[in-house]
């Protein structure tokens, strides 16, 4: 009966018109890096909404519609002290205006009048808190232990406007946020804002105080935090690689002590399609392999080892599983609980003889 009783046309508020969704990305809030069961979050990429479910009670009781923006994908939540913010991706750039007219049809084929931003939202009140532009295409997100930094995964550095054009690069990005900042220049009035809305709009592309542009190749797609709270991995999609990033050197790079690029700390080869890695709080990464149909274990510090040049093998087992394996998630290992008793590989296509559902 959603959007037809009273009840539920007021929880659905704008949304009541939708008559679709495509829903990614389920996350449970957290508190000191553990799941406290208040909230789970959920985005709807088909309409740019983000809804929190009560867990106490199993229902949606907020759903905001994210301005100035189109396609919510990524989705991750603050770990640390608390799930302060939802953080979330817009992944298609969209034109804007220097006189702040939105998308209004003109300038259409300027595409230097394009872009996306990353979202935070306020976890308690569900009304957006501030809005930040980059450069490119953003995919997935993910946050620190810290509180400090979260990272996403951007393709399209070329800001192309056909296919090819968005994979003539061999190395994109990954963008790096600091909240502290982000905030700071909120609250000294540093920001714009866009049409009709009210959101707070703050400048981070390549250049901005606010964030540090991190080479990876290519075309990157998961971004996902290791349960010590030692590094970022970021999973190449168009190259065999993923890029480890140590996150105690973040710093470092926002005090341009270090180039971005130092903060790579390894890159191990896995095979074809790598688009999302877990962990088993144990010190392996589990890999999906879109194209070889495989997930990989491989062990985070002999990556690391081989990247400085030593003779290691990284890789411990490849595993072929049915088909073509997008998200991937091991027991409590978004949090610093990893436990390492189960994996669950969530394949995007079937084929054969299964009925044609993922």
């Amino acid at each position: 009966g959603w959007g037809l009783t009273n009840e539920s046309r007021r929880v659905l508020g704008d949304s009541v018109k939708f008559l679709n969704g495509d829903s990614h990305h389920p996350h449970i809030s957290m508190t000191d890096g553990s799941y406290d069961g208040k909230y789970l979050f959920i985005n709807d990429k088909a309409n740019t909404r983000v809804a929190r479910i009560r867990l106490d009670i199993m229902k949606t009781d907020k759903i905001t519609t994210i301005p100035n923006v189109q396609a919510i994908h990524g989705l991750r939540l603050q770990k640390v002290p608390h799930t302060k913010y939802v953080f979330a991706n817009a992944e298609f750039p969209i034109p804007h205006h220097d006189d702040d007219i939105v998308n209004d049809g003109r300038g259409m084929e300027n595409p230097e009048g394009y872009y996306t931003m990353f979202n935070g939202i306020d976890a308690e009140s569900m009304e957006v808190a501030w809005q930040v532009i980059v450069d490119g295409n953003l995919d997935n997100t993910d946050a620190d232990y810290t509180g400090r930094f979260v990272a996403s995964t951007c393709y399209n550095s070329e800001k192309g406007m056909t296919l090819a054009d968005t994979m003539r690069a061999e190395r994109d990005w990954v963008v790096v946020f600091d909240v502290e900042a982000i905030e700071a220049a909120v609250e000294a009035g540093e920001f714009k804002t866009l049409g009709d809305s009210e959101v707070p709009v703050v400048d981070g592309r390549k250049g901005s105080k606010l964030t540090r542009y991190i080479p990876v190749p290519k075309n990157p797609h998961g971004l996902n935090t290791s349960p010590d709270g030692k590094y970022f991995i970021a999973n190449g999609k168009l190259s065999p690689t993923c890029s480890i990033i140590a996150i105690d050197k973040l710093p470092e790079v926002f005090d341009d002590s270090i180039e971005p690029r130092d903060a790579v700390v390894g890159e191990p080869e896995l095979g074809l399609g790598p688009l999302h890695t877990t962990f088993d709080g144990r010190g392996n990464a589990y890999t999906t392999l879109f194209i070889d149909s495989q997930i990989a274990k491989w062990n985070i510090e002999d990556a690391i080892r081989a990247y400085n040049g030593e003779e290691v093998n990284y890789l411990r087992q490849k595993l072929d599983v049915h088909y073509q394996p997008g998200h991937n998630h091991a027991s409590l290992t978004e949090t610093k609980d990893a436990d390492g008793k189960w994996l669950v590989v969530l394949s995007k296509f079937s084929k054969d003889r299964f009925l044609p559902v993922a």
